[in-house]
């Protein structure tokens, strides 16, 4: 008579982890700063958006 062949263990894969939004822009990858003028630098209230200097726009903080 054969042998009884026996069942193995399903292999299971090693559930990733989302990777942290970067804590600088919070996640969005742009960052707003107030534009400044003049020799003095005065600041005109005005602001502008850029990518992000930590996580260069990606918005995933680096490790």
């Amino acid at each position: 008579m054969v042998a009884r062949k026996t069942t193995t263990a399903r292999r299971t894969t090693k559930k990733t982890t989302a990777p942290a939004p970067c804590p600088t822009c919070g996640g969005t990858g742009e960052i707003t700063t107030e534009v400044r003028v003049g020799r003095g630098r005065r600041k005109t209230g005005h602001h502008q958006t850029g990518l992000c200097p930590d996580c260069f726009g990606s918005g995933l903080a680096s490790t």
